[in-house]
C-alpha cells in the first residue's frame, strides 16, 4: 500500500488574501486568471496552517511549525474552511478551463471533506493512533533540503510545542476505541526511536554551538517524556477501561457511504462497489481453477483432485508457496529484483521512466511500522527529485512460525507481484509522473483510489505483456493477489457495515482469499483500524481497466498502450473519473 497518508480532517484553509486584491483590478482578469491567483494564495494559507503536511509535499517554508491539535485549532480550522468555500463559489466554474475546473472540483471536495471529519467523523475523539509527531522529524531528518545544521535548528524549533501537542490529544479524546488505542501505543513506542537515537545521532557530526546543541537535547528529553507520558496515559486508559465501555471500531452504513463519497471520489456507492467486489471474486475463483486444473499434472499428480474447487486451488496454492526466500534475506532479495522489474517495463515500452528520480529501498522505520508490511514513501510536487522510500519491515519480530507464514504469503511469484505494486511501475513509478503534473492540487491532493487502483492495474499491466514468462504458476499467484485487491472491499464493507465478525472474516481471507493465517491477521487488524482505503484498490483498478478498454473501443488502431499510460499519469494524482474527462476533451473524443 501507499503508506503516505492523506490526513483530510487537517484541511485548514483561508484565501483572506484574495479579499485585498481592488475591485477594479479583478475586472481586468479572466475566470482562469482569477482561478490561478485563488490557487496561489490558497496554497500558501494552506501550508501555513497545515505545516506538517506541507514538509511531506516538500513545501518547506512552514517546516518548523507544530500546530497544537486543541479545540481552539479545531475551530480556527472550522472557520477557515467555511470562509474559503464561500469564496470558491464566487467563482464561476463554468468559465474556466478544464484543467482548472477539475482543479475547483478537487479543492472543493478536500474542504467539504475536512468540514465532514471535523464536524461529523470527529475521529480526534476515539482515533488516538492519528496523534503521532514522529513522521515528519523523520522526514526533516532524513531528507537533505537544506544543510544538516539548518535541518537540526529546524527541528529544534519545532519540537518546542510537542509536549503541547500530547498533552492537548489526552484532552481531545473521549471515547477511544480498543483498536485505535493499541495501534497508537504501538506506533509511539516507535516514535521514541526519532528522538532518543535517530536525532541525538546526528547531533555530533553537526556544528551547532554549544548553546544549541543543549537547547535541543533539552527539547528532544521534553520531547521524549511527552510521548512517554502519552503511552503510559493510553495504556492506564486500557486497563481502567471495561469492555462494556469500550466503542464500537466500526462505522456503519451511514458514515461508510459518506467516507467513500469523499475519501474515494468514484462512480460507484461503496454498495454498489461491494456487490461489484462479490462478482469479481466469483470469475477470478472460476479462472484460478483452470490454471489449477492445468498444473495438476506437474505438482500433485499423485493427489486426487478435490470435487470442491476452491479446496483444489487452495492445495495447488499452498505447494507452490513453500518456494520462497529465507527470512533473513527478505530485504536484500527486494533490493535485488527492482533493477530486473524496471529493465523488464522499459524493455516492453510500457511506459516512460526517468533514472534521476531515485528509488531507495530500506528497512521501514519503526514509527511507521504496525499498519502494512511494505510501503512507499514520495517526496512532494515541491521537491519532486528527493528520494523515493520503499520502506520493508524486516522480520526480526517475528517468530519462526509467523515467518514462514508470511514468506509463504510473500513466495517466490507474489514477492515479485508486490514489488511491481509498490515500486515500478506501481507507486514509484505513478508518484514520479504525478510530480511532473504542472497542477500542483492534482498532485497534492491525491486520490487514493487513483493511486492504489494504479498499483493494482500496473501488476495486470506486466502480466499483460509477459512478465514471469506467462508461466501458469505466475498468473496463478497473480490471480492470488489480484484476488486481494478484490475481497479487501467486500472485506471492509462487511466488517465496518455489515458487522462481519474476526472468526468469520478470517475465514473468508483464508478459505476464499487463499492467504496465510500471518497475511489474514494483519488484514483483520487493518480493517479495524481503518475504513473505506481498502476498497480504494479495487476501485481504481475497476475504473482504470474499464477507461482503457473504453479508449481502445473509440480509437481502434489508434489506441497506443504506452501513450495512453503516460498520459493518464500526467494528471498528477486524480479521481479516475476527472483523469476520464480531461483525457477524452484533450483527445477530441466523445464524453459519453
Amino acid at each position: 500500500m501507499m503508506i503516505k497518508k492523506m490526513v483530510w480532517s487537517l484541511l485548514v484553509l483561508t484565501l483572506s488574501a484574495c479579499t485585498t486584491m481592488s475591485d477594479s483590478k479583478k475586472n481586468t482578469l479572466s475566470s482562469d486568471q482569477k482561478f490561478d491567483k485563488f490557487e496561489d494564495v490558497f496554497l500558501d494559507e494552506f501550508w501555513s496552517l497545515a505545516p506538517g503536511w506541507g514538509t511531506y509535499v516538500g513545501y518547506y517554508k512552514y517546516d518548523d511549525q507544530l500546530p497544537i491539535p486543541n479545540e481552539a485549532q479545531r475551530a480556527k480550522e472550522r472557520v477557515f474552511m467555511q470562509r474559503t468555500l464561500a469564496q470558491l463559489d464566487e467563482l464561476d466554474q463554468a468559465k474556466l478551463s478544464v484543467e482548472n475546473a477539475t482543479d475547483y472540483e478537487l479543492i472543493k471536495n478536500q474542504l467539504e471533506s475536512g468540514l465532514w471529519y471535523l464536524d461529523e467523523f470527529k475521529e480526534y475523539q476515539w482515533n488516538p493512533s492519528q496523534y503521532n509527531v514522529a513522521n515528519i522529524f523523520g522526514l526533516i531528518l532524513s531528507t537533505e533540503y537544506k544543510p544538516l545544521d539548518e535541518r537540526l535548528r529546524t527541528i529544534t524549533t519545532r519540537l518546542e510545542n510537542v509536549p503541547a501537542y500530547y498533552a492537548a490529544a489526552q484532552r481531545s479524546i473521549s471515547k477511544p476505541t480498543m483498536q485505535h488505542t493499541d495501534l497508537a501505543i504501538q506506533q509511539n513506542k516507535g516514535a521514541l526511536l526519532v528522538f532518543d537515537e535517530l536525532i541525538p545521532g546526528k547531533i555530533e557530526g553537526a556544528g551547532l554551538t554549544p548553546v544549541e546543541r543543549q537547547q535541543l537535547n533539552e527539547r528532544l528529553m521534553a520531547a521524549s517524556a511527552a510521548i512517554s507520558s502519552y503511552i503510559a496515559w493510553l495504556e492506564k486508559l486500557q486497563a481502567e477501561t471495561s469492555k462494556e465501555q469500550v466503542p464500537d471500531f466500526r462505522i456503519g452504513e451511514r458514515l461508510y457511504e459518506q467516507k467513500f463519497k469523499y475519501d474515494i471520489v468514484s462512480n460507484y456507492s461503496a454498495k454498489e462497489l461491494y456487490q461489484k467486489a462479490i462478482a469479481e471474486k466469483n470469475s477470478l475463483h472460476e479462472r484460478m481453477f483452470k490454471i489449477t486444473e492445468e498444473l495438476w499434472p506437474k505438482y500433485l499428480a499423485s493427489q486426487s483432485m478435490p470435487s470442491d474447487r476452491l479446496v483444489a486451488i487452495k492445495m495447488m496454492i499452498d505447494h507452490l508457496s513453500a518456494r520462497h526466500v529465507d527470512r533473513d534475506n527478505f530485504v536484500t532479495e527486494i533490493r535485488r529484483q527492482m533493477p530486473i522489474i524496471q529493465k523488464f517495463m522499459d524493455d516492453n515500452k510500457l511506459l516512460d521512466s526517468d533514472p534521476t528520480r531515485p528509488l531507495v529501498v530500506r528497512e521501514a522505520p519503526e514509527y511507521q511500522r504496525g499498519f502494512a508490511g511494505a510501503s512507499v514513501d514520495a517526496p512532494g510536487p515541491y521537491d519532486a527529485t528527493a528520494n523515493t522510500y520503499y520502506n520493508v519491515t524486516p522480520l526480526d519480530d517475528f517468530t519462526d512460525e509467523q515467518a514462514e507464514s508470511y514468506l509463504r504469503e510473500y513466495n517466490h511469484w507474489i514477492l515479485q507481484v508486490l514489488n511491481i505494486h509498490e515500486a515500478t511501475p506501481g507507486h514509484y513509478t505513478q508518484l514520479m509522473h504525478a510530480n511532473k503534473s504542472p497542477s500542483k492540487i492534482k498532485s497534492i491532493f491525491g486520490n487514493g483510489a487513483m493511486i492504489e487502483g494504479w498499483a493494482v492495474y500496473s501488476e495486470l499491466m506486466m502480466m499483460e505483456a509477459g512478465y514471469g514468462n506467462n508461466e501458469p504458476e505466475m498468473w496463478l499467484m497473480y490471480s492470488k493477489w489480484n484476488l486481494r485487491a478484490v475481497i479487501n472491499t467486500i472485506l471492509d464493507y462487511q466488517i465496518q457495515v455489515l458487522g462481519m465478525q474476526k472468526n468469520a472474516a478470517i475465514n473468508m481471507l483464508m478459505a476464499e482469499g487463499f492467504q496465510e493465517q500471518a497475511e489474514a491477521d494483519g488484514k483483520w487488524r487493518r480493517a479495524t483500524v481503518s475504513q473505506v482505503q481498502l476498497t480504494s484498490y479495487y476501485n481504481g483498478y475497476a475504473e482504470i481497466l474499464a477507461f482503457r478498454e473504453e479508449l481502445k473501443e473509440k480509437m481502434g488502431n489508434d489506441f497506443d498502450l504506452r501513450t495512453f499510460h503516460n498520459k493518464f499519469l500526467s494528471y498528477g494524482n486524480s479521481p479516475v473519473p476527472v483523469i476520464r474527462k480531461l483525457m477524452l476533451k484533450e483527445w477530441g473524443l466523445a464524453l459519453d
